[in-house]
């Protein structure tokens, strides 16, 4: 007998990429382009951070600067939820 696939239960693992995602209203993709911009501004900070600890001269404020836009940023996104 033919099951109709609109009603099958989709894979556990299916879930774990996109219940996430869908939950803030976004797609796999947008939310996997947001995610991968962040982590390069994150990596961004941290060798700042890392360059000041080297040589506190430089980079004083690199670090915090990154941090609070990617607070602003985060900030924004959660309001227009």
């Amino acid at each position: 007998m033919p099951t109709d696939i609109t009603k099958t239960k989709r894979p556990a693992v299916l879930a774990a990429f996109t219940d996430h995602p869908a939950s803030i209203g976004e797609s796999y993709w947008q939310h996997f382009g947001f995610a991968l911009r962040f982590s390069g501004r994150l990596f961004v900070a941290g060798g700042a951070a890392l360059i000041h600890a080297v040589v506190p001269a430089l980079c004083e404020t690199t670090a915090s600067r990154c941090i609070r836009a990617m607070h602003d940023d985060l900030t924004r996104r959660q309001s227009t939820d």
